[in-house]
C-alpha cells in the first residue's frame, strides 16, 4: 500500500467523540485552499455507515457542498438517524466547521433483495495496462512541474481519452465524454464500507474535468474557477476499490455558470456497479 493511500484510509477512520458525532481531519501539510470535496463526502459516508448494521450496505447518497471546507481545522460530522425500516435505513449527516454547516449528506442503506435485473453494457475500450499512466503523460506535457501531482495521488487514474490539458492544446481532441480506469493504489482490507467510501472519494476527482474537456479548457489555464455544488451516487452491486474499475463520464450540458456531469462505473468483468451525477460551479475568473 502506498503512503498516499494509507493516509487516505487514516482520514476515513473517523474519531467518534459522542454518540452519532464524529471528527475527521484533512491531510497534514495539504496546500489546498479548501478541503477536497471527495474527502468530505467519503468521511460523511463513513459517519453514516458506522450507525447502520453491516448487513445493510449503502445504495445511494445525495450531497450538497454548502461552504468551502477549511483544511487547517477538524471537520465535525453529526449523524441524524432519520429512519430504521424493515428493509431500508436512512441517515442524514451534517458537517460543521467554525460553527457553520459546510456540507450535508443523505444516505440510504438497503438489505439486499431479489428483483428485476438489467444493466447498460460496458463500452469496449483499452484495458488499463494498455493506457499510459497519467503521471507519464503529465510529465511530457508539463515537465518537472508535473512531479508533485505524479506522486501524491492515492488513486491510480489512467485516462483512456485526452486530458483536459491535451484538449486545450489540440482542439480536435475536444469531447464531452471522459473515460478513465481507476483503482486504489494498493491492497485494501475486506471492509465493504471502506471500498464504497474510497469510490466516493475518487468519484469527485475527474467528473468536472468532463465539462472542461467539452470546451478545450484546462484547470491550469486559469480561465475557470470551479467547485462542486452537489453530488449523487447509487451503488448497485458490491465491488472492490483496489481492483480496476472503468469510469465512463459525460457532460450533457453546461449553462448559467454551472456544468453537469454523469458517470457509470464498471468492473473489469463488465458489471455496472455505481452511477454518479454531479453539478459544479464553473465561473469565468473575471467574474469570480
Amino acid at each position: 500500500m502506498t503512503k498516499e493511500l494509507d493516509e487516505v484510509i487514516d482520514l476515513l477512520d473517523l474519531e467518534q467523540i459522542e454518540q452519532d458525532i464524529f471528527r475527521g481531519d484533512s491531510p497534514a501539510g495539504e496546500r489546498r485552499q479548501r478541503v477536497f470535496g471527495g474527502q468530505v463526502a467519503g468521511q460523511a459516508l463513513v459517519a453514516a455507515g458506522r450507525t447502520v448494521p453491516a448487513d445493510r450496505p449503502v445504495h445511494s447518497l445525495h450531497a450538497y457542498f454548502i461552504r468551502p471546507g477549511d483544511p487547517t481545522v477538524p471537520l465535525v460530522y453529526i449523524v441524524d438517524r432519520v429512519r430504521d425500516g424493515r428493509s431500508f435505513t436512512t441517515r442524514r449527516v451534517t458537517t460543521v466547521q467554525h460553527g457553520k454547516t459546510i456540507f450535508t449528506l443523505s444516505a440510504s442503506f438497503h438489505r439486499g433483495e431479489r428483483g428485476l435485473e438489467h444493466a447498460d453494457t460496458m463500452p469496449a475500450v483499452p484495458g488499463p495496462e494498455d493506457v499510459e499512466p497519467t503521471a507519464d503523460r503529465l510529465r511530457r506535457l508539463s515537465g518537472p512541474a508535473a512531479e508533485e501531482y505524479s506522486w501524491r495521488s492515492p488513486i491510480d487514474i489512467r485516462y483512456v481519452g485526452p486530458l483536459t490539458a491535451e484538449a486545450a492544446r489540440d482542439r480536435s481532441l475536444i469531447s464531452s465524454r471522459n473515460v478513465v480506469s481507476l483503482r486504489a493504489d494498493g491492497e485494501l482490507p475486506d471492509d465493504p464500507l471502506l471500498h464504497v467510501c474510497l469510490m466516493t472519494y475518487a468519484s469527485d476527482m475527474t467528473l468536472l474535468d468532463t465539462v472542461l474537456l467539452a470546451h478545450g479548457i484546462s484547470w491550469t489555464d486559469g480561465v475557470i474557477a470551479g467547485a462542486s455544488l452537489d453530488h449523487a451516487m447509487w451503488f448497485h452491486r458490491p465491488f472492490r476499490a483496489d481492483q480496476w474499475l472503468l469510469y465512463v463520464q459525460d457532460s450533457p450540458i453546461a449553462s448559467g455558470g454551472r456544468g453537469l456531469a454523469r458517470g457509470e462505473v464498471y468492473t473489469r468483468e463488465g458489471q455496472l456497479v455505481v452511477s454518479v451525477v454531479q453539478e459544479g460551479m464553473l465561473r469565468p475568473r473575471e467574474l469570480h
